[in-house]
Parts: structure tokens; sequence; C-alpha cells
């Protein structure tokens, strides 16, 4: 395949840095939420998108969500594939998927999300709702 076709996803963090390439969402399974923007043709949506979830790191982290952007990044980085496995609209087209730990797709949106709207989202999932009745370790 042409590296000008090829995607990459990138987990990004408060600073908007990319961090290492994300082959695949299964090494998130059972640890994280994952939230996977795919940015669209200008990247505005995608951003907007981007900044609404970064502005409260320690909202993500309270919910063990990482944040994924798939863009035309390349080098290695295997966004076509998790495009497939989330069956995301064409290259170019804003969407944004929460992944929940079990793997399955929670919530699928072709406009950005609040993060108030998403965190509403997390917090009614049962899974979340046990996390929330564990002792806190640090106590």
């Amino acid at each position: 395949m042409s590296k000008t076709l090829q995607y990459g996803a990138t987990k990004i963090d408060e600073t908007n840095r990319a961090y290492a390439p994300i082959e695949s969402l299964a090494q998130f399974q059972w640890k994280n939420r994952v939230f996977v923007v795919f940015a669209d043709r200008d990247n505005s949506r995608a951003a907007r998108q981007e900044n609404q979830l970064l502005a409260d790191r320690s909202a993500l982290d309270e919910r063990d969500l990482v944040v994924l952007k798939v863009s035309g990044a390349g080098d290695g980085l295997d966004g076509e594939a998790i495009r497939r496995d989330l069956e995301a609209p064409e290259v170019g087209e804003f969407a944004a998927f929460l992944v929940g730990k079990d793997g399955t797709v929670k919530l699928k949106i072709s406009e950005p999300i609040t993060d108030g709207e998403l965190f509403a989202i997390i917090d009614s999932m049962p899974m979340r709702a046990a996390e929330s009745l564990k002792p806190d370790k640090s106590s």
C-alpha cells in the first residue's frame, strides 16, 4: 500500500504531543477506555474535540481514558487497521468512538462531544460504577 494512503494513530497528552505509535486497540483492553478521534480534512473538529477532552487531564486519568487521534501521520502506525476495526467513515471525515475496557464500542459520534457529556456516559457504565466503589488505594 502506498505510504500516502496509510493513516496513523498516536496517543496524545495534555500538551498535544504524540507518544509512541499505537498498532492495535487490543493493547488497552481491560486496562483503559479509549476515545479514538478520526481527523477531518482540515482537522478543525478533531482539534476542537482534543482540546475539549485534554482540558481536564485528571478526569481522563480518573476514568482510565486514553485519547487516540487517527490522522495522516504514517510511518509504521496502523490507523488503517483501527479504522477498519471500528468501521470508521472514509479518510477525511470526522468521527469519534468510545471503546470500553472490554473492547466494545460504547459510543460512535460524527460531531465533537463535550467532556461533560462524554464523562457522564462513561460514569453511567456498570464497570465504571464498580470502579467507583473500590476503596481509594492512597488511603
